[in-house]
């Protein structure tokens, strides 16, 4: 069985029920989440030994937030405890036409003051076969960008896949901020994911007459800056997945790859949206 490691931030979601506005609700919903966190719950879902790398507070939200990974098979011997807090985000899910609203309140958590020492990067990558992480870990502090330097630097050592979703989040780091500090990562990656918007503005690629921000897919554009990552990064697979949004409701949804020598395009599927 595969051993993948996770590392990142998971949360506390507040989000309205029945679709309801904020200033409407009068209760929440609980769950928790967090992109490296769901996927290494799908990775364990498929079979995998998929294990999660965060630092919670020693009380019973970041209890719960383990018990959550835990109930779907996370392995979570590496996260450790301490800190003062667990990030919050408030969601008010959109419908039709009226898109979803998010408001974070994650400054201060656990995992964006954690220190390097608090884990033993060598132990936690022995005998593993991937590392993945995202864009937002580097985003939420100087330290946590530091830590997650570390944790690829290790990865390394012990011959560890890596890959990246760059998912960029202009409420944590501006363009400049994030490209300053991803470029640098980037050394260390295998497999990249984004769209062009995030390899845009988080790594600084803009292919010819491609608008990143009008929200249409034009292929051409993402051979392009596929083309371009590859020849700066040497990433042995660049990824994306191509999102047509008809509504707050439905999508279309597809991927492209690129491997340095074939660009593939997926079919698309229409996808109802139950969750996000």
């Amino acid at each position: 069985m595969k051993k993948v490691i996770t590392l990142g931030e998971i949360m506390l979601r507040l989000s309205t029920p029945r679709f309801e506005r904020f200033t409407q609700s009068d209760s929440f919903d609980v769950v928790y989440g967090g992109g490296e966190a769901n996927v290494a719950v799908s990775l364990a879902n498929y079979g995998y030994d998929s294990y999660f790398i965060t630092k919670l507070p020693e009380n019973d939200i970041g209890q719960a937030a383990i018990n959550h990974l835990r109930r779907f098979g996370v392995q979570t011997k590496y996260i450790e405890r301490g800190g003062d807090r667990v990030g919050i985000y408030y969601l008010e899910t959109g419908a039709s036409m009226r898109p979803s609203k998010v408001i974070y309140d994650r400054a201060g958590s656990s995992i964006s003051e954690a220190d390097i020492s608090d884990f033993n990067f060598d132990e936690i990558f022995k005998d593993a076969d991937w590392f993945h992480f995202s864009g937002i870990t580097p985003a939420l502090s100087k330290k946590a960008s530091e830590l997650t330097e570390a944790a690829l630097k290790a990865a390394k050592r012990h011959g560890v896949t890596t890959s990246v979703d760059l998912n960029y989040r202009k409420n944590l780091w501006t363009p400049e901020e994030a490209q300053k500090t991803m470029t640098k990562l980037m050394e260390y990656v295998d497999v990249c994911i984004g769209n062009e918007e995030d390899a845009h503005l988080t790594l600084g690629f803009k292919p010819g007459e491609t608008d990143v921000t009008s929200g249409e897919l034009e292929l051409d554009g993402y051979k392009q800056i596929f083309k371009q990552m590859m020849d700066k990064f040497n990433f042995k697979y660049v990824i994306s997945s191509l999102r047509e949004s008809y509504s707050a409701s439905d999508n279309g949804w597809s991927a492209v790859a690129y491997d340095g020598k074939e660009f593939y395009h997926s079919r698309q599927y229409d996808i109802r949206i139950v969750d996000r």
